[in-house]
């Protein structure tokens, strides 16, 4: 599938220098881009790969001044990075819609309702009373289970698990291996000190313009709904337990744990391996720090990070001061011994 730089300038709202015919059918890396593929440059670190690059075109910002001749021809837009990302996802959207039919050998029940132009594909299950909306794609080991509800244009990539009577919304992307809906960890102690499991009667609903990571699990609420709310982006190897509600266009990064019943509020950023408490609240706007353990509630937004948690300032100069305890326990055994000295002399 080949386009022109002229083409490509449309999509990304830039102009061309050089050569507006010339021709791209792929995606490369400026450093080692080859004729015939579309690069990019928006950090000034790789600057000097500009002058050697073999890329055909390349995507550069509007204010970038050349200091040496180009052979590549160059597209120039406001933001390099943010134009890339918008070809990546049109070519992508391309490509999926050539994807359209249903392969043998798949399951579909015969109550499932499913949508125009879906592509379902070999080994996929869908189960009883199924909803899917138009433009779906769903690859092979996908498993719906019954009663669920799915919106448009949403792609299940392979092995994604969705339990009974979980909603999923518009333009929602799932990644291999996460599970929606599975069972809270919910246990009952008993006087004999055994464990009696409670119920999950919940579902799990996933608002539109989501996007999941692969290997993440969304456990089912107990009773009512574990929510992930519109434009919310989580990565992979993610926890969210029963009744957690993540707020519009929250970001929250890989490994992170959310234990149940707590409210993640809207455009928060959260770092990798973040431990995060039951019943708690966090604000809205909040930013949470790379493997931070969050055990109370954050009621105002603000940077944060540590274990135990600390505002982000106090904790960058708690790290400072760590780093320096074997030269500053030198200083003071030195000022012990000068102390000394001084009590014996009077």
């Amino acid at each position: 599938m080949n386009f022109t730089a002229s083409q490509i300038a449309f999509i990304v709202n830039g102009k061309v220098e050089g050569d507006i015919n010339a021709s791209v059918n792929n995606f490369g890396k400026i450093e080692v881009a080859k004729q015939g593929e579309i690069s990019f440059l928006s950090n000034p670190k790789y600057e000097e790969y500009l002058y050697t690059t073999n890329a055909s075109i390349v995507l550069i910002n509007e204010s970038f001044v050349l200091k040496h001749p180009v052979t590549t021809t160059l597209i120039k837009v406001q933001d390099a990075y943010a134009a890339f990302a918008i070809l990546l996802s049109k070519y992508q959207e391309i490509v999926a819609q050539s994807l359209v039919g249903i392969e043998q050998p798949s399951y579909i029940s015969s109550s499932a309702i499913i949508g125009d132009k879906c592509y379902v594909a070999a080994f996929a299950y869908i189960g009883n009373n199924v909803k899917i909306g138009n433009n779906a794609k769903i690859f092979s080991g996908v498993v719906v289970g019954n009663n669920v509800v799915i919106g448009d244009n949403i792609t299940l990539n392979a092995g994604v698990k969705i339990y009974n009577d979980c909603v999923i919304g518009n333009n929602v992307t799932i990644h291999s291996g996460t599970i929606i809906g599975s069972d809270g960890f919910g246990f009952a102690p008993m006087e004999d000190g055994s464990y009696k499991k409670i119920p999950q009667l919940g579902n799990v609903i996933i608002e539109d313009d989501v996007e999941i990571g692969s290997n993440a699990t969304i456990d089912r609420a107990t009773m009512g709904s574990t929510i992930i709310k519109k434009g919310a982006k989580l990565d992979n190897l993610i926890q969210v337990a029963h009744n957690v509600e993540i707020g519009v266009n929250t970001v929250i990064a890989a490994q992170t744990g959310i234990s149940g019943s707590t409210k993640i509020g809207n455009s928060i950023i959260c770092g990798g391996q973040v431990g995060i408490a039951g019943h708690l609240t966090i604000a809205d706007g909040t930013k949470i720090g790379a493997q931070s353990g969050i055990s109370k509630s954050i009621l105002t937004a603000k940077s944060v990070n540590g274990t135990p948690l600390q505002d982000i300032t106090a904790s960058l100069r708690s790290q400072s001061v760590f780093k320096n305890l074997p030269a500053l326990e030198k200083r003071i055994a030195e000022l012990e011994k000068v102390i000394e000295s001084l009590l014996v002399e009077k």
